[in-house]
């Protein structure tokens, strides 16, 4: 799932100013927030959200009271490459999360993501859920044990049914997370490791594709590795700028990520209102690359409007709201008051990002600080109770 938008404010300086590699990492003469790249994330986030409106079938269609083909003719054909907005936010996320953690100790990697993560996912819970008592027609209410489940985010390989459909891409977020601190940001991140670290999981999800080892590939993640891959390179060549090991990890990650994205989105002989054309899924990923190679390099260094950083802020809570949220807003408008389609649709965007910005003001805001904070200071108290002195001034033990 889409990367913290605070953790973009430890941005590097241009790539043609930075240190050569070292296995310390490079030196950055300056913090700058990368603008651009919360733009990004926030046009991800729209994609998908116009998939869920337009692009695809089942709750949606009875939403709207028939499929959204027959809505939207032209629209529909371009929303159902929404989807890939997914992709394109794993890119995004290799990028950022390299970026954030450098420096880091593992202790703070953790409290960093759990505190940005939880708040606003356990308010979209608690929305989503209320919303399915009030209208069970669009989302179907889980028992009370299910929904305690999903409060853990780990509801998937527990194999709980998701309050929020959007859910499985965190879950793809965690185990890039953990694979990532426990190989690279438990020792330090350093430029080497982060190669080590790129090419020993390219092998590794390349190879994972022979073997029907579904433990394996619940692991390695093969279907997405290539996009996390990618957007960890491009983030060194952002740091160091560029050198052909590193054009080559994000050459090879565009490769295996198109093939994989092809594969997984379009059907050979497939027919209907939903269609995908595998040249345009390679435009989409070839495009999702570049954007984020284009902030790398230093292309969008002046796109550092402010509201883009409101645009990237409200990007998590909207992205976990939008869906189960927005076909309820679209069945009460479009069908209950009679509002044409377009009005419908503009609102219910519009409308998912103003409850987006109510939760990144009242709950990410200031619970997010506080839930780092919480966490940091039960561990200090911890070690502090562990070696504090008698009061005769002897040592213990």
């Amino acid at each position: 799932m889409p990367a913290s938008p605070s953790t973009l404010a430890s941005a590097p300086p241009a790539p043609g100013t930075a240190a050569a590699p070292s296995a310390s990492g490079g030196r950055r003469s300056r913090r700058s927030r990368l603008h651009a790249l919360d733009g990004l994330r926030l046009l991800a986030a729209l994609m998908v959200c116009l998939y869920h409106y337009a692009g695809r079938g089942g709750t949606v269609s009875e939403s709207w009271h028939q499929t959204p083909a027959h809505v939207f003719p032209t629209l529909s054909q371009m929303a159902t490459y929404g989807c890939l907005g997914v992709q394109f936010f794993f890119v995004i996320s290799g990028f950022v999360i390299c970026m954030s953690s450098w420096g880091r100790t593992l202790g703070d990697f953790f409290r960093s993501r759990v505190a940005r993560l939880y708040p606003a996912y356990w308010v979209a819970l608690v929305l989503v859920t209320g919303a399915a008592l009030v209208l069970p027609a669009v989302v179907h209410a889980v028992r009370p044990d299910e929904f305690l489940v999903n409060l853990t985010m780990l509801q998937q390989p527990m194999g709980a049914p998701r309050v929020l459909g959007v859910c499985w891409t965190l879950w793809v977020e965690v185990r890039f997370y953990a694979l990532f601190a426990l190989f690279v940001v438990v020792r330090g991140v350093t430029y080497r490791r982060v190669v080590l670290f790129c090419s020993v999981w390219t092998l590794a999800a390349v190879l994972c594709n022979t073997s029907d080892n579904e433990l394996l590939k619940q692991l390695v993640m093969p279907d997405y590795a290539p996009f996390f891959i990618g957007g960890l390179a491009l983030y060194l060549i952002h740091r160091f700028g560029s050198d052909l090991l590193l054009w080559g990890i994000v050459a090879v990650s565009w490769l295996l990520g198109q093939s994989n994205a092809t594969r997984g989105l379009w059907h050979a002989g497939a027919h209907g209102d939903f269609v995908r054309h595998p040249y345009v899924i390679l435009l989409i990923v070839t495009v999702a690359f570049a954007s984020v190679a284009a902030v790398a390099l230093g292309w969008t260094s002046r796109a550092n409007w402010p509201w883009l950083a409101t645009a990237g802020a409200l990007t998590y809570p909207f992205y976990l709201v939008h869906e189960h949220l927005g076909w309820f807003v679209i069945r009460v408008l479009h069908r209950g008051l009679g509002l044409p389609a377009w009005p419908t649709l503009a609102a219910t965007v519009l409308g998912m990002l103003l409850l987006a910005w109510l939760m990144h003001r009242f709950v990410e805001k200031p619970f997010g600080p506080r839930l780092k904070r919480a966490l940091k200071r039960s561990r200090t108290s911890e070690i502090s109770t562990q070696f504090t002195l008698p009061k005769d001034g002897k040592g213990i033990g």
